[in-house]
Formats: C-alpha cells, structure tokens, sequence
C-alpha cells in the first residue's frame, strides 16, 4: 500500500522555521564556545592561584618547614587555603607537604586517596618559587587540578575538587537551555510576522485569482510600493486587461451571431413547415421537407442555447422571477421522460408544494436537459429515481439513472460545453453537450447550483439547489 505524500507547508511557516533553525544553530553554538572558553578561562584562573598560593602559616614561616615540624601550620590551613584560591570556603581543597627525604609533613584529611603519592619536581634548588607542574587527576570523587612546586624544604602539592567548578558551568548551561528557547520563539515569531508581512502582495494577488471570473475580469490588483512585487503585479493587472478584452470580443461575437441567426432561422422554419401543407401527403417531398424541418429546430434550439449561455458569460441573462411549483414542474417532465423512454423504470419521490422563485421557463428547461440526458446516457432497461424535497431555505432536486462508470477525465469535464462523453455509451438521441452546462449557468442566475454528486459506480447522480420561495 503505498503512502499518500506528506502536504508541504506553507512558506511562510518554512521561513520562519528556516529563520528559528538558523538562529538556534547560532545560539547552540555560542553556547558552547562560550561554554568551553568560559570553563578554560576559569581553569585558567585557578592554575594562576594554584601556582601562586602558600599554605597559610606564620608570616617568616610561609613555605619554611622542618622534617615532622607543623608549627608553621594552623590547625586547620584548608578554609583559608580555598579563600586563597578563590573558592568557597566549603570547597574540597587538599594540601599534602612531603619533605626532602620522602616523609609526608602534612596531609589533608581531604587529600583524595587516587593521588597517593606525588612525583617530586626536580631542581628544587631554584627558591621558594622553583619548578612546578599542573595536572589534572581523575579520582572517584571528581577531577582535581593538582600543581606540585618545590621548596627548598621538599616537596608541595595543592589539590582543588573541580566539582566547584564544574557546578558553575552546569548553571551556566541550565541558564543557557532556559533562554535559548525563549530566544528561538521569540525569533521564529518575529520572523512569521515579516514573511507575512512580506508576502502580504502575494495573498492579495491570490485573492484576486480567486475572484477572477467571467463577471469579475474588470478588478485589478493594487499597485505595491514594494519593488519586488511590482512587475509581478503589472503583469497580473495586464494579463487581466488581455483576458477581459478577449473575452468581451467572444462574448459579443456569440451573442450577436445566435441574435442574427435566429431571424432566418424563424423565417426558414416558418417557409418549411407552409411547404410542407402545400406538398401531397405523405410523398417523398413532404418527407425530405419533414427532415430539413426538424434540423432547423435543432439548429434553432442550438442557437438559442448559445445565445442564453452568452448572456450568462456576460452576466445579463435576464430572469422573470416569479413563484412557481417546483414540483408540479418536475411531475410534467417525468410524464415526457416516460414517452421519450418508455423501457426505463422510474421512480419519483416528490414533495407536494415545494414552490421556487424564478422564470419558469428557464426552469423548465434545466428539467428537461436533465431528464433528457439521464435518458440518452442510461443503460438498456435502465433505471431513473427523482427525489424533490427541502433541504434549510433550498429545495433540492436530486436526479439518479444507472449508466456504465464514469471515468474521472468524464466526472471533470462533464459540464464542459460540447463535451458529449463516450459515443459508445451514448443512445439515439442527439445532441452537441451543452445542455448540462446551460442548465448549470440558469441555476446559477437563480441563485443555486447543479453538480455531480458522488455515487457508487454504475450511477450517476446529479444535484440541482434552487433557493426556495419567500411566500
């Protein structure tokens, strides 16, 4: 079973999708750059104080101490030796003092168990300050940044727990994820405004698409400041003007071809039919002027459909309204289907007193397009069922007739003028397609509609919505 694609979004929400993305790349990695620069900065800072710092003791005695001799200690060195390093006062800080023959002078209580020996720095014969060396020991307990210096009484260490340290920049990082994502939906924001804002000429046009039908090709588009957008809105405006003036040139030249060949249509038809009263009855005459008769009705009802679709093209088909029984209309035309098609079965559920307000005329005709053309496209011993009721403030009329399926391309196009469908599923009964589009442009004049409404396959189902009458 194959998936249905993903629906793509919008472009407004991908530039500002794109524009949060971007920005949180940004921030995610100053963060971390700062982060790590920040943390090196800080390490930095407490090697400086690690190598400079002494454990406290009496002013003479700082550094200066005697195999086994603490005098120069105070009970307790490890609080004042973390105010040293700057560092809280409860911070584990250890110190371990190792004389010149290897016996420890002192040790923290704290002094972590992982270093339990350190390596002696050689020269040590460079002063108070000689050689030293940082390093870095992973214990159990954390890391600890070490520095081992020389004295000339042996060997120093002190040890600081980076735990402290550590905790400084785990809050910079809570603080770092706590603005971050503030700082992305403030951007992602502010970037959905400027796309709209930017794409506010793009929605106008659209609407302005969207409204461009045979009555609407006179609007026009705004001119926008924007010069982006201008030439895309000069070439809509101008497309419009071209479309509008074709259209008006079709329109006329329907209309006023169907005005003037309905005159020598009428007058044709009527010489016919006076000729054919003259002829002798039932002669080979009379029937050829029979079958000319009956094409120049054809042709004039061709005519007339044209010139009432070109009326509706221009919006001037002009509509006698007045009340009339809907239903009573529909029960006229069923009794003509059961003549034109005397083998379907039909099936009528009519409601009583169902009236519209509209030309009766015109009415007339989009029933009887539509009856005549579930005739023609039906099946042998077909079906037909009609069903008029209220539906709200319509009355719908909702036409059935069984017929072979019907193909999308057929569904699409089947309002289409002068699309007759498939010949093979089409019976005796002529005609040029333009019935279903005519009776659609009427009910549209009325105020409704007709479409093809879903159905199983092997029907076809039309719906006709006319608005009903006040009274």
């Amino acid at each position: 079973m194959t998936r249905s694609p993903l629906p793509r979004l919008s472009l407004r929400l991908r530039l500002a999708l794109w524009s949060a993305a971007l920005a949180g790349g940004a921030l995610l990695g100053f963060a971390l750059l700062s982060s790590w620069l920040i943390y090196q900065a800080k390490l930095d800072s407490l090697d400086a104080r690690l190598e400079r710092t002494v454990p406290p003791g009496r002013p003479g005695d700082r550094g200066n101490f005697s195999p086994g001799d603490r005098s120069g200690l105070p009970p307790n060195p490890e609080p004042d030796l973390a105010r040293d390093l700057g560092l809280p006062a409860d911070a584990e800080v250890g110190l371990l003092i190792v004389g010149r023959t290897g016996e420890v002078i002192y040790q923290s209580p704290q002094w972590p168990s992982a270093i339990a020996q350190i390596s002696p720095v050689p020269d040590p014969t460079q002063g108070r300050r000689g050689p030293r060396r940082l390093m870095t020991v992973r214990t159990p307990d954390g890391p600890w940044r070490v520095v081992v210096r020389a004295t000339p009484m042996g060997q120093l260490a002190i040890a600081a727990n980076l735990d402290a340290l550590r905790q400084e920049m785990a809050t910079l990082r809570r603080i770092y994820a706590l603005t971050i994502p503030g700082l992305l939906l403030v951007i992602g924001g502010g970037a959905w405004t400027i796309a709209g804002q930017a794409l506010r000429p793009v929605r106008q046009l659209s609407q302005s698409i969207n409204q461009v039908t045979a009555q609407g090709l006179h609007q026009r588009v705004p001119a926008d400041p924007d010069p982006e957008f201008a030439p895309l809105i000069s070439a809509f405006n101008a497309m419009l003007e071209r479309l509008e003036r074709s259209f008006q040139q079709a329109s006329r030249f329907s209309g006023d071809a169907a005005h003037e060949l309905k005159t020598p249509l009428t007058i044709l038809q009527g010489e016919l039919e006076r000729a054919i009263q003259q002829v002798e009855t039932g002669s080979a005459a009379q029937q050829t002027l029979s079958q000319l008769l009956d094409q120049v009705r054809h042709l004039s009802g061709i005519v007339r459909k044209l010139l009432l679709l070109s009326l509706a093209d221009a919006g001037q088909m002009s509509i006698q309204r007045q009340p009339v029984d809907f239903s009573a209309l529909v029960q006229d035309q069923l009794e003509d289907l059961s003549l034109l098609a005397p083998e379907l079965a039909v099936t009528a559920e009519i409601e009583p007193g169902v009236r519209v307000m509209g030309d009766r005329d015109l009415l007339t005709q989009v029933i009887q397009n539509l009856i005549t053309n579930a005739a023609k496209y039906n099946l042998p011993q077909g079906w037909v069922r009609v069903a008029v009721n209220r539906a709200d403030s319509q009355v719908q009329f909702t036409l059935t007739n069984a017929t072979a399926p019907l193909t999308a391309t057929e569904a699409s196009r089947l309002f289409d003028r002068f699309y007759r469908g498939d010949p093979a599923r089409a019976r005796q009964t002529e005609g040029l397609g333009l019935g279903l589009s005519l009776a659609r442009e009427i009910a549209r004049t009325h105020g409704g509609n007709l479409a093809l409404a879903p159905s199983p396959d092997g029907e076809a189902r039309l719906e006709l919505h006319l608005p009903l009458s006040s009274s």
